[in-house]
Formats: C-alpha cells, structure tokens, sequence
C-alpha cells in the first residue's frame, strides 16, 4: 500500500497517510494513458476550420484569355487552384474529431496517471487548502512551503472562489476540482497538491 506524508499549512510533515492501492498504486499503463491523452485533446477540436474548394471561390467564371495565339499557357478559369485566390487542393473542412474511449478505460488510465504522480513523489497531500486572504502572495506562500520545485495541480473536493481568485495569476498552478480531474491536466503539471478530503473523494470516485 502507497504511503505519502501528510503536510500542514507551513509545509511540515505531520504525519503518514495510507493511500488507496487500486487508485494510487495501480501499475502504470502507458498506451492507456497516451490513447486517454489524445482521446481528450482531439474530443477539445472544434472542426470548423474550413477552405474553398474551386467551385466555392467566387468569381472566375469566364477564360481569362482565348485558348490559342497569346503564348500563354491555356487557361479555363481564374478560381483554379493554380491561380493565386483560387480553390485550395485537399484543404481542410468542417468534420467531428471526437473520439470515443470507454468508461473503465478512462478510469483506468487517470488511475496509472495518479500511481505515476505518487511512484515519482510529486503527489503532494496537505491537510487543507487555506489561505488567510484570497491574494497571489498568498498562494505563492502557501506552494512556497511545500516540496513543489516547478509547476502544480491543486485539486479540491469543490471548488473555493478564494482559491481560484489567489491562483488565477499563476501561470505554473491551476485549480481544479476533484470530479473535473482529468490525464490532460496530470501529465500537464508536474506536481498535484490535495487535501485530504481531495483524497478521500478521488478514492470514492475512481476506486475500484
């Protein structure tokens, strides 16, 4: 069973907390993780981007010049995709690329993203999440005390307007709840720093 320390608000380790096996020490999975990875960007695309094709472009409805005698090379149509502002040769159009992954499967592949985050050491447990005032500085203080050295992930069991108001200034930390966690945000931030009760919700979410 997976062990990690369990810090309080000035960074000191308090005490040890038994993690769940099946969520937090499940054997990593790396094609499941990299199929949830794409799963979840290409489901984000929106698909709208669009070119003319030469029968859309508008204009270039007569021969430029007669077919024969001027020396050029003949000439149909000035909406060809030889001309400059003509059609576009197999250029992209409106189409859906979402992809689907099953439920279990999904579950699965955040759980090996989580193990991952525990194996490395870069899951970092507190005891709460509270700052005395809803400020940048306060934030920074709060992370600052912590073992996190680069970027961070701090899930919540709900969300907290404090939170989000002391983070959304941080480029490197974004705040997220619980049952909005995601692989793309895993493997996104090197650090995920939870409460305890963030602990206990992705267990009873995510455990098998």
């Amino acid at each position: 069973m997976p062990q990690v320390s369990v810090y309080n608000a000035l960074g000191q380790a308090v005490r040890s907390l038994d993690l769940d096996e099946s969520v937090f020490g499940a054997e990593p999975n790396i094609p499941l993780m990299h199929q949830a990875l794409v799963r979840q960007k290409a489901n984000a695309r929106l698909g709208t981007a669009e070119t003319k094709t030469r029968g859309k472009v508008q204009g270039g409805t007569s021969k430029p010049w007669a077919q024969k005698g001027t020396g050029r090379a003949r000439q149909g149509t000035t909406s060809s995709p030889l001309w400059k502002g003509g059609g576009v040769l197999y250029g992209p159009h409106p189409r859906k690329y979402t992809q689907d992954m099953p439920r279990q499967a999904r579950r699965a592949a955040l759980r090996s993203a989580l193990s991952t985050k525990v194996a490395d050491g870069h899951l970092i447990v507190v005891e709460d999440v509270k700052l005395s005032a809803p400020k940048t500085k306060e934030m920074v203080a709060f992370l600052g005390a912590l073992p996190v050295e680069s970027s961070a992930l701090v899930l919540l069991p709900s969300l907290d307007e404090e939170i989000l108001r002391a983070s959304r200034n941080l480029p490197a930390v974004k705040v997220l709840q619980a049952s909005f966690l995601n692989v793309a945000d895993l493997m996104d931030y090197d650090y995920v720093v939870l409460p305890e009760a963030t602990v206990e919700a992705i267990t009873e979410i995510f455990g098998l």
